[in-house]
């Protein structure tokens, strides 16, 4: 493709394998200097997608990955997805999609920028400044055009994607995540956390850590290499049978968290629930540790740390054991070690209850066909009034206690999801 600014090169790949692993992730590593990279946007995570077979044409994920090179060196990129369904998104779409075939009209292909099945917020749109940014968009943008595709779809965007965003004309859409946010300069434990929940909430909290050890359930943790190959497979066997539980094949299979554990090792942390000294459940939580760029060298840079709730099963029912394996064991992980925020993952208003704060996503979309396009705008609008009116319901049931100042709702950015069973996304 070519691009009015003669300097500027447009691709438009097959594969993440067709990028330099290191410049992507050096492009990654600059989108945000106040907090360490989102690795679900790493070039290791995007290729082990692909590679598993997870993510690919026959799953309905067609990888189409946009690069923008400035004299040869890649300034701009973004991860890019023919869909022909709209599953493994967590942003609904499926009333616009049986609106165009009520209608006589097609609306898959369509396509989706954010990594596949993760709905975490952060960069989508990977550019060395804001121009580049928004000429990438542009570039995507005609490209969807000259393909006749339906729509794009920019999920859980952040803010500097968002602004170029907007300022092409695309339509915002808002919703509600759960993040937990520690305490400046940070709790002391987990006791000290639960202190600064009101009565009630310290009460059930209590009630439920002691129905999970009553019923002599211990747990042990483990990070990157520290976690050993059975460990990996009893994970998975709780991960499968949660999705058989409900009906499902997973949407990520075996080989995908044997490249995890290969080539990310030390992004992932893995909680294991024992009884009598066998495994029962585990809860795999996925961690910003850092980013590498050019160099390939580690570089932290007081970076703010963050945790990601990602996938749970039990192989036992125990009653609470899915609080204390997804929300407690972390949450005082992440105290103990300095991490500034959890993301509990999509859905979730039971969460409040465990002090993980409302915080407003939002994805970007573009509808090529007007008329569609002006009632998905008004509809939109709508649904915004719908969500600021749930977020101030949720803030009236705020979980801390009056004299405790809030250690908040998390900075995510200023704009939900949603999903299959409660694996994925939905911790």
């Amino acid at each position: 493709m070519n691009t009015p600014e003669k300097d500027y090169v447009v691709q438009v790949l097959d594969s993440p394998l067709q990028v330099d692993a290191l410049a992507w992730n050096a492009l990654l590593a600059a989108q945000n200097p106040f907090e360490e990279p989102n690795p679900f946007m790493r070039h290791e995570y995007l290729a082990a997608m692909l590679e598993s077979a997870s993510a690919t044409a026959a799953t309905g994920w067609t990888a189409r990955f946009v690069t923008l090179r400035q004299h040869g060196q890649l300034v701009g990129a973004c991860a890019l997805y023919l869909k022909d369904h709209s599953y493994g998104e967590y942003v609904f779409d499926h009333a616009w999609a049986n609106a165009y075939q009520q209608h006589g009209l097609a609306y898959y292909p369509k396509a989706v920028v954010a990594p596949p099945f993760t709905p975490v917020p952060g960069a989508r749109l990977l550019a060395c400044d804001a121009t580049t940014r928004t000429l990438l968009l542009k570039a995507v943008l005609a490209w969807c055009a000259q393909e006749g595709l339906s729509s794009l779809h920019l999920l859980f965007a952040s803010d500097d994607d968002l602004k170029a965003c907007q300022h092409e004309g695309l339509m915002l859409r808002h919703n509600v995540q759960f993040h937990w946010t520690n305490s400046a300069p940070g709790y002391r434990d987990f006791e000290h956390f639960l202190d600064s929940l009101n009565r009630d909430k310290r009460k059930k909290i209590h009630q439920e850590r002691r129905k999970v050890a009553d019923a002599g359930v211990r747990f042990r943790w483990a990070q990157g290499a520290a976690i050993l190959r059975a460990d990996w497979d009893f994970f998975y066997r709780c991960y499968e049978q949660t999705y058989v539980e409900h009906g499902n094949a997973p949407y990520l299979n075996s080989d995908f968290f044997e490249r995890m554990q290969g080539t990310m090792a030390q992004n992932w942390l893995l909680f294991v629930a024992e009884r009598g000294g066998r495994p029962v459940a585990a809860s795999l939580i996925a961690l910003s540790t850092g980013n590498t760029g050019a160099s390939g060298q580690l570089d932290v840079n007081n970076q703010a740390k963050v945790a990601y709730g990602r996938y749970w099963g039990a192989i036992e029912r125990i009653d609470c054991l899915h609080f204390e394996a997804c929300y407690y064991q972390p949450l005082a992980w992440c105290i103990a070690h300095g991490y500034q925020r959890f993301e509990g993952g999509a859905q979730g208003e039971h969460k409040m209850a465990r002090a993980l704060m409302p915080v407003k996503t939002s994805s970007a979309h573009w509808l090529a066909h007007p008329a569609f396009a002006d009632a998905v705008e008004r509809f939109l609008a709508r649904e915004d009034e719908g969500v600021q009116g749930y977020l101030e319901d949720l803030a009236r049931r705020n979980p801390f206690r009056p004299s405790v100042p809030q250690s908040g709702a998390a900075p995510a950015q200023t704009p939900l999801p949603a999903g299959r069973p409660r694996s994925d996304g939905d911790h």
